[in-house]
């Protein structure tokens, strides 16, 4: 038989979806792919400087569609709470606003650490520009999709409690009785450490720095403690796997009372909402009430899974393994996957040097031919900027015409953090 011959086999038509199935299924895989955030909020007062900002329904434009990210933040104030109110008010504008218009989600994920430094040395100007002398820890998380952002100054603690049963530490305490490496910076940059000295010469109480006699080395405000005293943040970020997890963000009344182990033991299995309040429960059964005592629990899960299951409990052996510790300068320079395989490590960076945290590329605005300040985001003729790595005229390491640069007031207050000159912050009614 020939191929002419060869009878043509019939092909059944290809069954037709209707639109309203097709539509349901891309809805589902988005749900899938997007977690949910339930959130949960208890406090007890004893001085009334405690604040905290909830605001889950954050939303940025992309590609012409807004997309969705959260916001949970707490503000533990001391010597007043001024500078606590105002960082709650203004910090996460000042964050935003560092951020460029137009980039891609990864993009955006990938500046919001740099976003996150120049929103907290801005928050901390204009605070200053205040002429009031209150200070307030922060530990500022943002959550889109999988991917946590904190960063923090201070010792209001965040802590991440996996599927795996592993706690591991999103933050880095401050406090200058447990952090050489901040001891080193403080004295470097022009202030004293010492305890408190009595009657007679004897030393008492926790490691303070002077003048001002603060137990910590970061903070936002105090003006009149000194420059030392830096609001340049901690930030770590890090992305879930599709199992979830929890985050307690806490202030150090509950800190001060329960280690982070415990306070994740202590309320597995329990919906947020019920989680924070046993989290404060359990910190006044163990101390009493000392301190202001906030907690914020927050559980990134599948959609529709009603609450993070309990998890079994693991050895401790894994908590080192989660976080090696190791800094990751950019997501550029690849990630790392956590030994439980339940975390990636995005980026981590703590130094107080604003040249290290702000990068190099900061271009021309072509449209405007203007620099912006990489802090405070004021346009600038180009050679009016300073750039964070010009110094003296003389020296190897000064690199005047390369980025980021800053407007005068903010260079001013980059060279006072770094013990180059005093800054007397220009007051404004």
């Amino acid at each position: 038989m020939s191929q002419a011959e060869v009878p043509r086999m019939k092909q059944k038509p290809a069954a037709l979806v209707p639109l309203g199935t097709l539509i349901g299924r891309e809805l589902r895989n988005e749900k899938v792919e997007k977690p949910t955030v339930k959130y949960g909020q208890a406090a007890l007062a004893k001085k009334g400087e405690d604040y905290f900002l909830i605001k889950p329904d954050c939303s940025r434009v992309l590609d012409n569609q807004s997309v969705p990210f959260s916001v949970f933040a707490i503000f533990d104030g001391h010597n007043g709470i001024s500078a606590a109110i105002f960082a709650k008010e203004n910090l996460l504008n000042n964050v935003l606003s560092a951020i460029p218009q137009g980039l891609s989600r990864e993009e955006w994920l990938q500046a919001l650490p740099r976003a996150l430094v120049a929103g907290f040395v801005k928050t901390d100007i204009e605070f200053q520009q205040k002429g009031e002398t209150s200070g307030t820890t922060v530990t500022f998380v943002v959550i889109d999709g999988w991917t946590v952002t904190v960063a923090s100054v201070g010792d209001s603690r965040c802590i991440l409690d996996t599927q795996g049963g592993v706690v591991s530490l999103l933050t880095v305490d401050h406090r200058l009785e447990e952090n050489v490496e901040e001891r080193e910076r403080v004295t470097a940059s022009g202030g004293e450490v010492g305890r408190l000295n009595v009657f007679g010469g004897n030393e008492v109480g926790p490691l303070r720095c002077w003048p001002g006699g603060l137990c910590l080395s970061r903070s936002i405000g105090d003006t009149d403690v000194g420059e030392f005293i830096v609001p340049i943040p901690h930030v770590k970020q890090v992305k879930l796997s599709n199992a979830g997890g929890r985050l307690i963000i806490a202030s150090d009344g509950i800190w001060d009372a329960l280690s982070s182990d415990l306070a994740a033991q202590s309320c597995r299995g329990l919906p947020a909402d019920l989680a924070a309040k046993l989290v404060v429960k359990e910190a006044l059964r163990t101390r009493g009430l000392k301190d202001d005592t906030t907690c914020l629990v927050v559980d990134i899960i599948p959609y529709d899974h009603p609450v993070l299951p309990p998890t079994p409990k693991k050895k401790r052996t894994l908590l080192n393994s989660l976080f090696a510790g190791k800094r990751s300068n950019s997501m550029n320079k690849g990630s790392k996957l956590s030994a439980v395989g339940v975390v990636e490590e995005l980026f981590e960076e703590g130094s107080a040097m604003l040249a290290e945290r702000l990068g190099k590329d900061f271009p021309l605005d072509p449209n405007s031919g203007l620099f912006k300040c990489a802090i405070c985001q004021v346009d600038q003729q180009p050679g009016e900027g300073l750039s964070v790595n010009s110094g003296p005229f003389f020296s190897p390491s000064s690199r005047p015409w390369e980025g980021p640069f800053l407007c005068a007031t903010c260079r001013r207050k980059k060279d006072a953090m770094e013990g180059k000159r005093p800054s007397q912050p220009t007051i404004t009614a």
